[in-house]
């Protein structure tokens, strides 16, 4: 009889940085990153991702993305969360995730980086799991 391998099914997609909220461990760094999709022609809050990223790498990012601070989101947003900072939605993040819901939220999303070219055209769109 053989042996048992667990494989998890795993994707990786783009998707835009719309803002972060800080970190309650660490001075100057990131607890969650804020995330958003296509949908047609505009973009849509997809998730927060809080896994994945190194102490320096959120370090860096938090300057990034205070540089493209603005005072309101750049997306349409229903909900409660406070302290959060948005910011242009110019950088795209690669992450790794298990799926995408029926109602176009990450599933177990886990940051794998800044990507190195940022190319909107690949950006997931929401509308191909709707």
């Amino acid at each position: 009889m053989g042996d048992w391998l667990k494989n998890k099914c795993a994707q990786s997609d783009s998707v835009f940085i719309v803002g972060y909220e800080s970190s309650s461990s660490l001075v100057g760094g990131i607890g969650t990153l804020l995330l958003a999709a296509n949908n047609g022609d505009e973009i849509v809050y997809a998730d927060s991702v809080g896994a994945g990223f190194r102490e320096a790498q959120a370090t860096n990012l938090r300057v990034t993305l205070d540089r493209l601070k603005r005072k309101r989101s750049p997306l349409a947003c229903n909900g409660s969360r406070k302290d959060i900072v948005w910011a242009l939605p110019t950088i795209l993040a690669e992450i790794h995730c298990r799926g995408w819901t029926h109602e176009g939220k990450l599933r177990h999303a886990s940051f794998k980086g800044v990507r190195d070219v940022q190319d909107n055209t690949d950006v997931f769109r929401i509308e191909d799991v709707l």
